[in-house]
Parts: structure tokens; sequence; C-alpha cells
């Protein structure tokens, strides 16, 4: 099986669009994803999935604490900041909820503390204890076949 046809086949499901965050004490640090998934309600926990090889993972596992960022539709340059692809004009503005850094106006923003560590295959997933999160209102940021895109309510029908 080629790599590069499953990454596409994977490509295919579309997902919202997140900013993991973190701090070291002194800086925030934040990578994208779209591997994160709610996973129990009793106790409330979620799971992010973090590339061996990415910067980010050392962070959080020395931080034992991070942020799911869930980006709007008007978020795509954040995103795209914190993919490499490039820089934000004007910086990135950040609250803090429990200490740790939230992304300004993101749809939700979900803090945790580390509760489980599980490495798998190439990637590690850190199962988070949820101890706050904050909501506003909008549109999510979308990403399907390798593009960003919007998310519009269809009128449902009976």
């Amino acid at each position: 099986m080629d790599d590069r046809e499953f990454r596409h086949a994977m490509g295919r499901f579309a997902t919202g669009v997140t900013v993991i965050t973190t701090n070291d004490g002194e800086n925030v640090h934040g990578m994208t994803a779209n591997a994160f998934m709610s996973v129990s309600l009793d106790p409330k926990l979620i799971t992010i999935s973090i590339d061996n090889h990415a910067n980010m993972l050392g962070k959080i596992k020395e931080s034992g604490q991070f942020g799911v960022n869930f980006l709007s539709d008007e978020q795509q340059d954040i995103s795209m900041h914190f993919a490499g692809q490039k820089a934000k004009d004007g910086g990135i503005e950040f609250d803090e909820i429990e200490g740790i850094p939230a992304i300004k106006d993101s749809l939700a923003s979900v803090v945790c503390d580390v509760d489980q560590t599980i490495v798998v295959g190439d990637h590690t997933l850190f199962i988070g204890k949820v101890r706050d999160f904050k909501l506003t209102e909008g549109d999510p940021l979308i990403f399907f076949c390798g593009k960003y895109g919007s998310y519009k309510q269809k009128e449902y029908v009976r």
C-alpha cells in the first residue's frame, strides 16, 4: 500500500481545524492539527495525536498540559501560521484558561492535563483530562482533500 495514496484517502474525511497549544513557562508553543477527538463525558476526556518527530511532542510531555483550539472560518491564517506555511501578520492573540494559552476568538478552546500518553505507530496519543473550556460563536474552518473550506448549514427538510 502506497503511503501517499493512503494519505490521500484519509484526506477524503472532512475535519475541523485545531491548533494545539502549550507553554513552557516562558513561551507559548502551538501546532496545527486535525487529529482530535472527544473520548468521554464522565470523566471529560479528549485525545490528540502528535507525530513522534514533531517539536510539539516534547513540549507537551514537559508541560503535562495542552489546549485544543477549534478555529473559525476567519482564522485560516492562524492555521497556516502554526502549520509553518505562512507567518501571520500582526502575530497571534492569546487568552489564558487555567494557565494554558488559548487562541483568542477560536470557536472553542478546551484545556487539559495529560492523563495518559500512548505511543501508536509513528504518532503519540495524548489523552487529556479536561480542566475547563470557553466557547465563541461563528462558523468552523474545515479541511478536506488538502484544502481549507468552510461549513454552511443547509436547511433541513423533513
